[in-house]
C-alpha cells in the first residue's frame, strides 16, 4: 500500500467516525425534542392516542442516550 492510499484509508476513517458521532448526536437531539414534546401534551390527548400519562411519564424521564 503506497503511503497516499494509506493516508486516504485513513482520513477516510476519520471522516466515517465524525460521520458516527454526528449521526449519534442528530439521534439524541431529536429524543430530547421529542420527550420534551411529549411532556407538553394534555391528558385528553394522550387519551386520543391511547397512551397513559404512566407510559408518559417513563419515557420522557428517561436520559437522551437511552431509546
Amino acid at each position: 500500500m503506497s503511503a497516499l492510499t494509506s493516508r486516504f484509508v485513513t482520513n477516510f476513517h476519520v471522516l466515517d467516525g465524525l460521520s458516527r458521532i454526528a449521526q449519534t448526536l442528530e439521534v439524541w437531539r431529536e429524543r430530547a425534542r421529542s420527550r420534551h414534546e411529549l411532556a407538553q401534551w394534555s391528558e385528553r390527548e394522550l387519551h386520543d392516542i391511547g397512551v397513559s400519562a404512566a407510559s408518559v411519564a417513563d419515557e420522557i424521564n428517561k436520559p437522551f442516550w437511552r431509546a
